[in-house]
């Protein structure tokens, strides 16, 4: 007892985990990445994941060897546009301009990038 209050006994656990919970945890994130390169087709894939990562090099390359249009859908109808747009990379917005990306383009919800920049907040792309 501490101070007039009772001591209550917590099993010991590793960061709110439980032996064997570890490899499930592992395992929940592997499915998310399966489910991503499933969902994007095999050649959209370094597009795709340059976008997600606002990663200009990785864009670039991507951009330079790509054998279909930046307007191709990535995931959920949205493209790379949408998705620097949504995630606030001005940067890879301005690489993907320049490159052709169309500004109108809409996602399966009607949306245009301009939308997702919004979206995120971010006024310097707007």
């Amino acid at each position: 007892m501490i101070d007039g209050e009772e001591e209550i006994a917590v099993p010991s656990r590793r960061n709110g985990m439980i032996d064997g919970e570890e490899e499930e945890e592992e395992g929940l994130f592997e499915e998310v990445l399966e489910e991503f390169d499933t969902e994007t087709p095999p050649h959209l894939r370094p597009l795709a994941e340059a976008a997600h990562s606002g990663n200009l090099t990785a864009l670039t390359n991507a951009l330079d060897n790509l054998s279909g249009s930046t307007d191709e859908p990535l995931e959920d109808g949205d493209t790379a546009l949408h998705l620097t747009c949504l995630y606030g990379y001005l940067s890879c917005v301005q690489l993907l301009v320049q490159r052709g990306a169309c500004l109108e383009t809409k996602d399966e919800d009607g949306a245009i990038p301009l939308h997702d920049a919004c979206a995120g907040g971010f006024a310097e792309i707007a």
